[in-house]
């Protein structure tokens, strides 16, 4: 199983990363995928992966969130120094539009803009774009159709009104612990067909006890509250999360 989606790089970590890291590996986890979403965190994400390189991969962005912090110069430099290290990078984003934190008719233009350029900058590489969408769903799918993207991750996929287009489109999404908590990411687990599933964490964020910092192998929680809603089997569900993680993102890893 490969948790495609955390933040290995937070603060959070900082005292027992190594043990976090190797604690995951003990519960069976095969990889994991860590997001650098900030220019700040390249270079301490890039470090990680090197250090526990065939174990830990990573994927580079400048979250949606962050339009207002970097201006066109910043970025052009993250992205030099993101393809200066593409071998230790297996995909872009989270990138994307977050439309609850950025209001602003005018920032939201500027976060639409950024998210073309991050689409075009993956397909650059020949590498998958990983999708943050929030009060933005509709929006997202208009870009992502109307730039072609065909390697696409929608990374804590909530939008089950759009989840046949997502489908369509050849498109993948993956879950975390919130299908514990809300029906609507329950509907999208229900229906979601198993070979376009990916299950991720989010971690540090979004453990399944509140005030408690996240880790990589909640993916067994996850996996488990998944397969109880699609009733059928957890290795099911561990095994074909797995093996389209692997195909995805090209991970160096088996799945037995």
């Amino acid at each position: 199983m490969i948790d495609v989606h955390c933040h290995l790089e937070q603060r959070d970590y900082d005292n027992d990363r190594e043990e976090v890291i190797e604690r995951a590996r003990v519960k069976g986890l095969i990889a994991i995928i860590t997001c650098c979403a900030n220019p700040r965190d390249l270079d301490k994400t890039l470090d990680i992966v090197r250090r526990y390189r065939g174990f830990v991969y990573a994927t580079a962005s400048v979250h949606p969130e962050y339009v207002k912090e970097f201006d066109e110069e910043i970025i052009d430099r993250y992205f030099t120094r993101i393809r200066e290290n593409v071998d230790l990078i297996v995909g872009i984003g989270e990138a994307g539009l977050d439309y609850y934190w950025v209001t602003d008719p005018e920032w939201r233009v500027r976060q639409q803009e950024l998210f073309r350029r991050h689409i075009r900058f993956a397909e650059s590489l020949e590498k998958p774009v990983v999708i943050h969408s929030r009060d933005s769903h509709s929006d997202i799918v208009e870009i992502l159709e109307g730039e072609n993207a065909k390697r696409v991750h929608w990374h804590m996929f909530g939008a089950k009104e759009l989840l046949n287009r997502v489908i369509d489109n050849g498109w993948f999404v993956s879950l975390n612990a919130i299908v514990f908590k809300s029906k609507k990411y329950r509907k999208v687990a229900r229906d979601v067909p198993l070979d376009r599933l990916m299950l991720e964490t989010d971690a540090p964020w979004l453990a399944l006890e509140k005030g408690v910092r996240n880790e990589p192998t909640t993916i067994i929680d996850v996996a488990r509250k998944i397969a109880e809603i699609k009733k059928v089997s957890f290795d099911e569900v561990w095994f074909q999360a797995g093996r389209n993680a692997v195909e995805f993102y090209g991970l160096d890893v088996k799945i037995v």
